[in-house]
């Protein structure tokens, strides 16, 4: 089932994307289809597994669900020191 959701990208992934936010209508169940879909789309290449996500500013899982008019937000893996 298709649905509106927006995209929030962070870092790299703002990079990748060219934009810090979209709404994209998807064919999504959860927060890994949705990085599924745009790593095909934006061209990532960064490992699902180093990567976190937010569904609405909360911290979720990749096998979170995604429901019509939900914020994702994406985060590649950071660099400590």
């Amino acid at each position: 089932m298709t649905k509106l959701i927006k995209v929030r990208y962070f870092a790299g992934f703002r990079e990748s994307a060219g934009t810090d936010e979209e709404e994209l209508s998807m064919d999504v169940s959860t927060a890994g289809d949705v990085f599924a879909q745009l790593q095909h789309r934006h061209g990532s290449s960064e490992p699902l597994g180093h990567c976190k996500v937010a569904i609405n500013d909360e911290m979720a899982d990749w096998d979170s669900s995604v429901k019509e008019g939900d914020t994702v937000l994406l985060f590649p893996p950071v660099a400590g020191g």
